[in-house]
């Protein structure tokens, strides 16, 4: 069954291992939005791998690998990881592929985020600084430049002198050095020449796959509270994780998804600004903080940490149609004697089980636990009927408040360390 892989919390909940885990059951996986701001850690006999444009599936030498339309590319960093999975022996050729219609992260984009969050102080969004944002207002805007531009030089020269023209014009408000023409031009030409036998017209050629019945695991990023619409704007991504995301990204139709598997923590985080009603300030947040590792593979920034919320949760199957939960860092709360996960919140004297459109409301709202008891130990462990019984009860909980069978745990970073039910 072709099948999506979706986070369901503020990302980094651990899609990559998932992805790794179902990629041998597949033959092509695409990545269907983002950029360079995701960060899909997996960790294998071979070392520990970060992905933030490749399909994680690239590992697997047979797999077909995609970066779909829905995607912003930086040449830069996308060769920079090409040539560091190149070292370790895998092989590209004939089966990466670039869609000809993704846009291409420009040198300004990265300057001018970086420079509208110095701006915004305290308001700050909390972006990864990778021009990720800039780019898409560039496609929305209908100024941007896809990657088909750069198998085509003097259309690529066009439509970098317009673009050049428009940001000195920023670059002067915001106080920048000016850039050139030629500057921008030759550097992205001398980035395409080693890049632009992986561009192709994926749209047409994923749909060929399709009808040919090659089975297809759509890799999500980040995660439903990050998505441009449906999460805590404007403390979001600029794209879409959400299920739709999927199918506009990839220009596959919607009937060639036949499963979502959500992919949650047994806790939350969230990186950058934004409420976060369940976050954990004192000793105990720093306990997870240290336990679960929790710092951006992208930015190395440490990640805020609370409890599990499972109003988000619920948000998130209501929206992407989840029918499997992959449940991450089941192993993090071992130790803890109890563990307390959020069933609502509290507003103004009201009991509130909705995430409301007016993100500054939500910071005020107070989260309503439920306590359970906790457990010693279930790192490593393989087999459900092993776990202690505060870890089961602890999931057996998840499945009846959201009426969704959690189908995959992991107990560790590594490759095995997981059950399948």
């Amino acid at each position: 069954m072709n099948t999506l892989i979706i986070g369901m919390q503020w990302g980094d909940e651990g899609k990559g291992k998932v992805v790794d885990a179902l990629a041998p059951s597949f033959d092509v996986v695409i990545r269907y939005q983002g950029g360079a701001n995701a960060g899909h850690t997996i960790v294998t006999d071979k070392g520990k791998f970060i992905f933030h444009h490749i399909p994680s599936g690239i590992l697997y030498p047979d797999k077909i690998c995609i970066i779909g339309n829905g995607m912003v590319v930086d040449p830069e960093s996308l060769l920079q990881e090409i040539d560091v999975l190149k070292k370790m022996g895998i092989e590209f050729k004939k089966r990466f592929f670039i869609s000809d219609r993704a846009h291409i992260v420009m040198p300004y984009h990265k300057s001018i985020d970086k420079e509208r969050e110095t701006l915004l102080g305290d308001k700050k969004i909390g972006t990864t600084g990778r021009g990720i944002g800039p780019c898409y207002v560039d496609k929305y805007a209908r100024i941007g430049i896809r990657a088909a531009y750069l198998k085509d030089e003097n259309r690529l020269r066009e439509k970098v002198e317009n673009n050049v023209k428009e940001v000195n014009e920023i670059h002067k408000t915001y106080g920048l050095p000016l850039i050139s023409v030629e500057d921008v031009f030759d550097y992205y030409r001398n980035y395409a020449l080693k890049i632009v036998s992986y561009i192709h017209d994926t749209t047409y050629l994923v749909n060929f796959y399709y009808q040919k019945g090659l089975s297809i695991l759509f890799e999500g990023a980040q995660g439903i509270m990050l998505d441009v619409d449906f999460g805590t704007y404007p403390y979001t991504t600029s794209s879409h994780p959400s299920v739709g995301g999927a199918f506009i990204g990839s220009g596959l139709p919607h009937k060639s998804l036949r499963r979502v598997i959500g992919v949650m923590k047994a806790y939350t985080t969230r990186v950058g600004s934004g409420p976060f009603p369940t976050e954990l300030l004192g000793e105990e947040g720093d306990i997870l903080r240290e336990n679960g590792k929790e710092f951006g593979s992208t930015t190395g920034r440490a990640r805020r940490c609370g409890n599990l919320d499972l109003v988000i949760a619920k948000y998130a199957c209501m929206i992407n149609g989840i029918d499997e939960i992959a449940l991450t860092k089941l192993d993090v709360l071992d130790g803890l004697s109890q563990l307390k996960m959020c069933i609502g919140y509290e507003y103004k004297g009201e009991i509130v089980t909705e995430i409301p459109a007016n993100t500054e409301m939500y910071g005020e709202y107070k989260p309503i636990y439920k306590t359970l008891p906790g457990w010693d130990k279930t790192k490593g462990i393989t087999k459900y009927e092993k776990l202690p019984p505060g870890a089961k009860k602890y999931i057996e909980e998840i499945e009846e408040r959201l009426n969704v069978k959690v189908s995959m745990i992991s107990t560790g970073p590594k490759r095995k360390e997981a059950i399948l039910r």
